[in-house]
Protein backbone atom coordinates (compact mmCIF):
# COMPACT_ATOMS: atom_id res chain seq x y z
CA UNK A 1 0.00 0.00 0.00
CA UNK A 2 1.15 3.27 -0.68
CA UNK A 3 1.33 6.44 1.84
CA UNK A 4 -1.02 8.45 0.43
CA UNK A 5 -3.95 5.61 0.30
CA UNK A 6 -2.52 4.94 3.57
CA UNK A 7 -2.99 8.21 4.77
CA UNK A 8 -6.55 8.54 2.82
CA UNK A 9 -7.79 5.30 4.78
CA UNK A 10 -6.48 6.64 8.27
CA UNK A 11 -8.60 9.59 7.77
CA UNK A 12 -11.49 7.85 6.94
CA UNK A 13 -11.12 5.68 9.69
CA UNK A 14 -10.43 8.81 11.95
CA UNK A 15 -13.66 10.25 11.06
CA UNK A 16 -16.21 7.37 10.33
CA UNK A 17 -14.79 5.54 13.53
CA UNK A 18 -16.65 8.43 16.51
CA UNK A 19 -19.03 9.62 13.61
CA UNK A 20 -21.86 7.22 13.92
CA UNK A 21 -21.68 5.37 10.06
CA UNK A 22 -19.38 2.92 10.70
CA UNK A 23 -15.53 2.68 10.25
CA UNK A 24 -15.03 -0.48 9.36
CA UNK A 25 -17.46 -0.23 7.07
CA UNK A 26 -15.97 2.32 5.52
CA UNK A 27 -12.93 0.71 5.36
CA UNK A 28 -14.12 -1.76 3.51
CA UNK A 29 -16.02 0.67 0.57
CA UNK A 30 -13.06 2.51 0.42
CA UNK A 31 -10.15 -0.06 0.10
CA UNK A 32 -12.42 -1.73 -2.22
CA UNK A 33 -12.96 1.23 -4.21
CA UNK A 34 -8.93 2.54 -4.28
CA UNK A 35 -8.32 -1.67 -5.15
CA UNK A 36 -6.49 -2.15 -2.04
CA UNK A 37 -5.24 -5.91 -2.21
CA UNK A 38 -6.21 -8.42 0.69
CA UNK A 39 -3.01 -8.38 1.95
CA UNK A 40 -2.39 -4.64 2.07
CA UNK A 41 -5.67 -3.95 3.74
CA UNK A 42 -5.62 -7.08 5.99
CA UNK A 43 -6.60 -7.39 9.30
CA UNK A 44 -3.12 -6.01 10.81
CA UNK A 45 -3.84 -3.05 8.66
CA UNK A 46 -7.31 -2.33 10.23
CA UNK A 47 -5.87 -3.26 14.04
CA UNK A 48 -3.05 -0.13 13.37
CA UNK A 49 -5.79 2.62 12.54
CA UNK A 50 -7.91 1.68 14.78
CA UNK A 51 -5.06 2.10 17.75
CA UNK A 52 -4.70 5.33 15.73
CA UNK A 53 -8.61 6.58 17.01
CA UNK A 54 -7.94 4.90 20.39
CA UNK A 55 -5.11 7.68 21.00
CA UNK A 56 -7.88 10.26 19.80
CA UNK A 57 -10.30 8.43 22.47
CA UNK A 58 -7.73 8.21 25.42
CA UNK A 59 -6.82 11.84 24.80
CA UNK A 60 -10.54 13.11 24.34
CA UNK A 61 -11.94 12.00 27.82
CA UNK A 62 -8.70 11.55 29.22
CA UNK A 63 -10.17 13.41 32.29
CA UNK A 64 -13.04 10.62 32.72
CA UNK A 65 -10.81 7.67 32.31
CA UNK A 66 -8.18 9.15 34.82
CA UNK A 67 -11.23 9.90 37.67
CA UNK A 68 -12.52 6.17 36.78
CA UNK A 69 -8.70 4.61 38.02
CA UNK A 70 -8.48 7.06 40.79
CA UNK A 71 -11.61 5.81 42.01
CA UNK A 72 -10.60 2.11 41.37
CA UNK A 73 -8.07 2.46 43.85
CA UNK A 74 -9.96 4.43 46.58
CA UNK A 75 -12.64 2.23 46.29
CA UNK A 76 -14.91 4.49 45.31
CA UNK A 77 -18.60 3.09 44.88
CA UNK A 78 -19.80 5.24 42.28
CA UNK A 79 -16.47 4.41 40.01
CA UNK A 80 -16.67 0.82 40.65
CA UNK A 81 -19.88 0.13 39.22
CA UNK A 82 -19.37 2.34 36.39
CA UNK A 83 -16.31 0.19 35.66
CA UNK A 84 -18.17 -3.10 36.63
CA UNK A 85 -20.88 -2.17 34.11
CA UNK A 86 -18.23 -1.10 31.13
CA UNK A 87 -16.98 -4.98 32.09
CA UNK A 88 -20.29 -6.71 32.00
CA UNK A 89 -21.14 -4.80 28.50
CA UNK A 90 -18.05 -6.15 26.79
CA UNK A 91 -18.64 -9.51 27.70
CA UNK A 92 -21.16 -10.05 24.45
CA UNK A 93 -18.31 -8.60 21.95
CA UNK A 94 -15.67 -10.87 23.44
CA UNK A 95 -17.84 -14.29 23.45
CA UNK A 96 -18.64 -13.29 19.79
CA UNK A 97 -15.07 -12.24 19.04
CA UNK A 98 -13.70 -15.38 20.26
CA UNK A 99 -16.14 -18.01 19.22
CA UNK A 100 -17.17 -16.28 15.14
CA UNK A 101 -13.71 -14.86 14.89
CA UNK A 102 -13.25 -16.72 11.10
CA UNK A 103 -16.62 -16.09 10.47
CA UNK A 104 -16.37 -12.28 11.11
CA UNK A 105 -12.66 -12.07 9.07
CA UNK A 106 -14.97 -13.52 6.27
CA UNK A 107 -17.78 -10.86 6.66
CA UNK A 108 -14.97 -8.44 5.98
CA UNK A 109 -14.09 -10.50 2.75
CA UNK A 110 -17.27 -9.82 1.29
CA UNK A 111 -17.91 -6.58 0.12
CA UNK A 112 -21.42 -6.35 -0.19
CA UNK A 113 -21.92 -6.81 3.44
CA UNK A 114 -20.51 -3.37 4.30
CA UNK A 115 -23.14 -1.87 2.25
CA UNK A 116 -26.30 -4.16 3.70
CA UNK A 117 -24.61 -3.08 7.49
CA UNK A 118 -24.89 0.61 6.59
CA UNK A 119 -28.75 0.08 5.76
CA UNK A 120 -29.31 -1.67 9.56
CA UNK A 121 -27.20 1.15 11.00
CA UNK A 122 -29.52 3.86 9.14
CA UNK A 123 -32.53 1.89 10.83
CA UNK A 124 -30.65 2.33 14.24
CA UNK A 125 -30.09 5.96 13.71
CA UNK A 126 -33.59 7.18 12.58
CA UNK A 127 -35.17 5.87 15.79
CA UNK A 128 -33.11 8.35 17.79
CA UNK A 129 -35.63 11.27 16.24
CA UNK A 130 -38.04 10.24 18.63
CA UNK A 131 -36.10 8.63 21.90
CA UNK A 132 -33.41 11.31 22.22
CA UNK A 133 -35.47 14.07 23.39
CA UNK A 134 -36.75 11.87 25.81
CA UNK A 135 -33.54 10.49 27.34
CA UNK A 136 -32.52 11.91 30.75
CA UNK A 137 -30.71 9.20 32.69
CA UNK A 138 -27.35 10.63 33.94
CA UNK A 139 -25.46 6.49 33.66
CA UNK A 140 -27.40 3.42 32.41
CA UNK A 141 -28.22 0.27 34.99
CA UNK A 142 -26.62 -2.55 34.90
CA UNK A 143 -29.61 -4.75 32.75
CA UNK A 144 -28.89 -1.80 30.30
CA UNK A 145 -25.42 -1.69 30.29
CA UNK A 146 -25.59 -5.46 29.05
CA UNK A 147 -28.04 -4.43 26.62
CA UNK A 148 -25.61 -1.60 24.95
CA UNK A 149 -22.75 -4.76 25.29
CA UNK A 150 -25.41 -6.69 22.81
CA UNK A 151 -25.46 -3.64 20.13
CA UNK A 152 -21.63 -3.66 20.27
CA UNK A 153 -21.24 -7.19 19.60
CA UNK A 154 -23.70 -6.72 16.57
CA UNK A 155 -21.19 -3.79 15.54
CA UNK A 156 -18.38 -6.77 14.69
CA UNK A 157 -19.92 -6.92 11.39
CA UNK A 158 -18.70 -4.20 8.82
CA UNK A 159 -21.17 -1.42 8.04
CA UNK A 160 -23.20 -1.69 11.61
CA UNK A 161 -21.84 1.18 13.39
CA UNK A 162 -20.80 0.76 16.67
CA UNK A 163 -21.12 3.93 18.11
CA UNK A 164 -24.24 4.21 16.33
CA UNK A 165 -25.83 0.85 17.47
CA UNK A 166 -24.95 1.37 21.22
CA UNK A 167 -26.12 4.91 21.37
CA UNK A 168 -29.26 4.53 19.24
CA UNK A 169 -29.86 1.57 22.10
CA UNK A 170 -28.71 3.66 25.05
CA UNK A 171 -31.14 6.35 24.02
CA UNK A 172 -33.74 3.84 23.59
CA UNK A 173 -33.31 3.09 27.09
CA UNK A 174 -33.59 6.67 28.38
CA UNK A 175 -29.44 6.87 28.96
CA UNK A 176 -29.04 11.00 28.39
CA UNK A 177 -27.15 11.55 25.00
CA UNK A 178 -23.74 12.77 26.45
CA UNK A 179 -23.75 9.92 29.05
CA UNK A 180 -24.39 7.31 26.49
CA UNK A 181 -21.63 8.92 24.03
CA UNK A 182 -18.91 8.56 26.79
CA UNK A 183 -20.51 4.72 28.24
CA UNK A 184 -20.71 4.02 24.15
CA UNK A 185 -16.78 5.54 23.49
CA UNK A 186 -15.11 4.21 26.94
CA UNK A 187 -16.65 0.55 26.05
CA UNK A 188 -14.78 1.64 22.43
CA UNK A 189 -11.45 1.68 24.09
CA UNK A 190 -12.04 -1.76 25.93
CA UNK A 191 -13.50 -3.12 22.26
CA UNK A 192 -10.15 -1.78 20.01
CA UNK A 193 -7.58 -2.92 23.07
CA UNK A 194 -9.24 -6.24 22.68
CA UNK A 195 -9.44 -7.10 18.95
CA UNK A 196 -5.41 -5.65 19.29
CA UNK A 197 -4.36 -8.22 22.04
CA UNK A 198 -6.21 -10.50 19.09
CA UNK A 199 -4.46 -9.40 15.98
CA UNK A 200 -0.80 -9.46 18.28
CA UNK A 201 0.47 -11.90 15.95
CA UNK A 202 -0.60 -9.94 12.78
CA UNK A 203 0.66 -6.51 13.73
CA UNK A 204 4.29 -8.16 14.90
CA UNK A 205 4.76 -10.01 11.90
CA UNK A 206 3.98 -6.67 9.33
CA UNK A 207 6.84 -4.83 11.62
CA UNK A 208 9.25 -6.41 10.07
CA UNK A 209 8.05 -5.64 6.43
CA UNK A 210 7.45 -2.48 4.81
CA UNK A 211 4.02 -2.59 5.39
CA UNK A 212 5.10 -0.77 8.39
CA UNK A 213 5.10 2.29 7.46
CA UNK A 214 2.08 3.00 6.06
CA UNK A 215 -0.04 0.85 9.20
CA UNK A 216 1.98 3.72 11.28
CA UNK A 217 1.39 6.93 8.80
CA UNK A 218 -2.50 5.49 8.54
CA UNK A 219 -2.60 5.44 12.64
CA UNK A 220 -1.24 8.53 12.87
CA UNK A 221 -3.79 10.08 10.56
CA UNK A 222 -6.77 8.27 12.57
CA UNK A 223 -5.84 10.08 15.73
CA UNK A 224 -5.42 13.43 14.42
CA UNK A 225 -8.77 13.16 12.62
CA UNK A 226 -10.65 11.61 15.03
CA UNK A 227 -9.87 14.24 17.72
CA UNK A 228 -11.61 16.51 15.57
CA UNK A 229 -14.50 13.85 14.85
CA UNK A 230 -15.09 13.55 18.65
CA UNK A 231 -15.83 17.21 18.89
CA UNK A 232 -18.46 17.67 16.15
CA UNK A 233 -19.74 14.50 16.72
CA UNK A 234 -20.32 15.84 20.60
CA UNK A 235 -21.63 19.07 18.90
CA UNK A 236 -24.10 17.10 16.89
CA UNK A 237 -25.58 14.95 19.91
CA UNK A 238 -26.38 18.22 21.80
CA UNK A 239 -28.20 19.91 18.80
CA UNK A 240 -30.65 16.71 18.60
CA UNK A 241 -29.89 15.85 15.37
CA UNK A 242 -28.01 12.58 15.54
CA UNK A 243 -30.96 10.85 13.37
CA UNK A 244 -29.63 12.28 10.49
CA UNK A 245 -26.63 10.40 9.63
CA UNK A 246 -29.68 8.00 9.40
CA UNK A 247 -29.91 9.40 5.75
CA UNK A 248 -26.09 9.28 4.43
CA UNK A 249 -26.24 5.54 5.92
CA UNK A 250 -28.83 4.89 3.92
CA UNK A 251 -27.57 6.32 0.75
CA UNK A 252 -24.13 5.13 1.10
CA UNK A 253 -25.45 1.90 1.57
CA UNK A 254 -27.84 1.32 -0.96
CA UNK A 255 -24.76 3.35 -3.27
CA UNK A 256 -22.29 0.87 -2.35
CA UNK A 257 -24.84 -2.25 -2.78
CA UNK A 258 -25.37 -1.31 -6.28
CA UNK A 259 -22.03 -0.98 -7.16
CA UNK A 260 -21.12 -4.26 -6.00
CA UNK A 261 -24.22 -5.63 -8.26
CA UNK A 262 -22.91 -4.15 -11.51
Amino acid sequence: MDLLTAALLGLVQGVSEFLPISSDGHLVIFETLLGVSEEEGGLAFVIAVHIGSLVALLGFYRARILGLVRGLFARDSAALAHIAKLALATLPAVAIGLTLKDRVEQAFQTPWMAGAGLLITGTFLITTKRTLPKAHALAPSFGQAFAIGCAQALAILPGVSRSGSTIALALALGVAPLAAAEFSFLLGIIAIIGAAVLALPDLLAAGATPAASPMLLGAGVAALSGLGALALFVRLLASQRFYSFAYYCWAAGAAFLAYCLI
